[in-house]
C-alpha cells in the first residue's frame, strides 16, 4: 500500500526553509536585466558576483505573507474562476447534460463507439479551457456503469474523463490554472501562442482517443482480456439491480440547464477572442466571469444568498491553490533578496552550455516532468518553477512561450500516473482498481505522449516562432 505522500504545502515549506539556507551557503551573485518589448530580460553574459544577503528567521516568516502581496491579483484571479465554477456546477447543469448522453447512449448501443470519443474530447475541452480536474471524481460516477453496461469495463469508464482532462492540460488552451498563472509569472500576453497549443491538444487527442478505441476494441472481442473484469462484477450487480441509468428530475436536462451550459461555451469562446485580439488580462476576464456566475444566476432563478453560498463554496475550494501560489511566491521571494536566484539560473545555464536549443528544451522538460511528481499543484508548479523557467529561457536563447509551453506539457500529461496526485488516486479508488493495474494499462500511453511532447517541443525550439521574446 502507498504511504500517504505529504500535502503540497507541507512540501512548499521545506523548499521554502532550504532556500533560505542556500542564502547562508550559495555565494551571492546577479544578472544584469534590461527591458525589451516591454518584458524585464536577462542579460547574457552579464552575471557577477555580490555582497551576500542570508536571510533569516524573520524574512523566512515574512516570505509568505510578501508572496500573497506580490500575486493578489493572480489570487484574486483564481478565487473569482473557483466561485463561478461553483455557481455554474451547483446548477447540476453540466452533469445532467452528460447523463443524458449516456442514456441515449444505452439506447443506442451502436453508437458507443462515436459518443465514447465524444466525451473524452469534451472532457479534453474542459481540461484545455476551464481547468476541469477534481470535477473528475463526481463525473467517474456515471461514465464507469455506462461503461461497463456497454461491455467495456471501468478501466474505459476511468479513461473516459481522467485521461480526458489530462490531455487537456497538456495541450491547454486557456487554463486559468496553468496558462494563466505562468504566463503571468513570465509576463508575456495571457493566453497567447494558444495557435500552437490548440495544435498540440489535437495531436494529444488523437493519440488518447486512439490508444482507448485499441483497447475498446480488444474487449469487444474478448471480455475476459480486461485485467478488471472480475473486479467490475461489484458494477455489474448494482446495474442487474437497477436495470438501466435512471433519469430522475434531479439530473433532468431542462432548457434552464440547457441555456446554462450555452452561456458557458459562448464565455470560454468570448474568453479566447478577449485574451487574444482584445489583449484583455485578469481584471478583464474576472469581470467576465463574474457576468457569467449573474448570469447563470438569474437564468436558473437562484436567489441571491443562495448565489453568494454557493459562489464562496467554489471560491473556498481554491483557497488551498491560493497558500500554494502565495508560499511559492514566497520562495523566489527569498532567493531574489538572498541574491541567489540568478547563480542557480547561471548554473543551470553553465551546464546547458554548448547544448543546441533543441537538447537544451528536452532537459527542461525532462526536469518539469520530474518536478511535477513532487508538486502536482498546476498553480503551485507554476508559481514554483516558472520564475526559474523564464529567465533560463532569456540566457540560453529560447522565448518565454516555450517555456511556458515546456511547463505545461511537463505538469499536465504525466498527472494521470503518478501517484501524488489526488484525482488519480481518489478517481481510480472509486473505480476500485488497484493502483498497479491502471499504471500496466497507461504506461504505453504514457510513453507515447512523453515521446510526442519531445517531438513538438523540436519546430519552436527551432525556429524561434513560438510567441513574444
Amino acid at each position: 500500500m502507498l504511504k500517504k505522500l505529504p500535502d503540497t504545502l507541507v512540501i512548499i515549506s521545506v523548499v521554502l526553509l532550504a532556500f533560505a539556507i542556500f542564502s547562508w551557503i550559495i555565494p551571492a551573485g546577479e544578472f544584469d536585466r534590461v527591458e525589451k518589448n516591454g518584458y524585464v530580460m536577462v542579460v547574457q553574459n552579464s552575471f557577477h558576483n555580490v555582497k551576500q544577503v542570508p536571510q533569516g528567521i524573520a524574512e523566512l516568516f515574512q516570505a509568505p505573507v510578501k508572496g500573497f502581496a506580490e500575486t493578489a491579483l493572480v489570487i484574486a484571479f483564481v478565487l473569482f474562476v473557483g466561485g463561478v465554477f461553483g455557481v455554474v456546477n451547483s446548477t447540476g447543469s453540466i452533469e445532467s447534460g452528460l447523463t443524458l448522453v449516456l442514456k441515449k447512449t444505452e439506447k443506442n448501443p451502436k453508437y458507443k463507439r462515436v459518443i465514447i470519443p465524444l466525451l473524452m474530447v469534451f472532457f479534453a475541452i474542459t481540461g484545455a479551457t476551464f481547468g476541469l480536474s477534481e470535477e473528475v471524481l463526481i463525473f467517474v460516477l456515471i461514465t464507469i456503469p455506462l461503461c461497463v453496461s456497454l461491455g467495456y469495463d471501468s478501466i474505459v469508464g476511468v479513461a473516459v474523463p481522467l485521461v480526458g482532462t489530462a490531455i487537456g492540460f497538456g495541450g491547454a488552451v486557456s487554463n486559468p490554472f496553468t496558462i494563466g498563472i505562468a504566463q503571468s509569472i513570465a509576463e508575456i500576453p495571457l493566453f497567447t501562442g494558444w495557435e500552437y497549443r490548440l495544435f498540440c491538444l489535437l495531436i494529444f487527442s488523437v493519440l488518447g482517443i486512439g490508444y482507448l478505441i485499441f483497447y475498446m476494441q480488444k474487449i469487444e472481442k474478448n471480455p475476459l482480456s480486461s485485467p478488471v473484469y472480475e473486479l467490475d462484477n461489484i458494477f455489474r450487480a448494482k446495474m442487474k439491480d437497477e436495470s438501466s441509468i435512471e433519469m430522475d428530475s434531479k439530473l433532468a436536462f431542462t432548457m434552464r440547464r440547457k441555456l446554462v451550459v450555452l452561456l458557458f461555451f459562448i464565455t470560454i469562446v468570448i474568453l479566447v477572442v478577449g485574451s487574444t485580439a482584445l489583449s484583455w488580462y485578469i481584471n478583464e476576464i474576472c469581470a467576465l466571469f463574474l457576468g457569467l456566475a449573474i448570469l447563470t444566476a438569474l437564468v436558473y432563478q437562484i436567489k441571491a444568498n443562495d448565489l453568494i453560498a454557493t459562489f464562496l463554496a467554489g471560491a473556498k475550494d481554491m483557497l488551498p491553490a491560493c497558500l500554494v501560489i502565495a508560499f511559492s511566491k514566497g520562495i523566489i521571494i527569498i532567493a531574489t533578496e538572498g541574491k541567489i536566484i540568478d547563480p542557480i539560473l547561471f548554473s543551470i545555464a553553465h551546464a546547458l552550455e554548448g547544448f543546441h536549443p533543441v537538447m537544451s528544451v528536452e532537459i527542461m522538460f525532462f526536469i518539469q516532468s520530474l518536478i511535477n511528481i513532487i508538486v502536482p499543484s498546476g498553480s503551485g508548479q507554476a508559481a514554483l518553477t516558472m520564475p526559474i523557467l523564464a529567465p533560463l529561457s532569456d540566457i540560453i536563447g529560447i522565448t518565454r512561450q516555450l517555456a511556458v509551453l515546456i511547463f505545461q506539457m511537463g505538469d499536465g500529461l504525466n498527472n494521470m500516473i503518478i501517484p501524488t496526485s489526488g484525482v488519480t488516486m481518489g478517481t481510480l479508488a472509486i473505480a476500485k482498481i488497484p493502483y498497479h493495474i491502471w499504471v500496466k494499462w497507461i504506461f504505453p500511453l504514457m510513453a507515447i505522449l512523453f515521446i510526442t511532447s519531445m517531438l513538438l517541443l523540436i519546430p519552436p525550439a527551432t525556429f524561434m516562432y513560438y510567441g513574444p521574446r
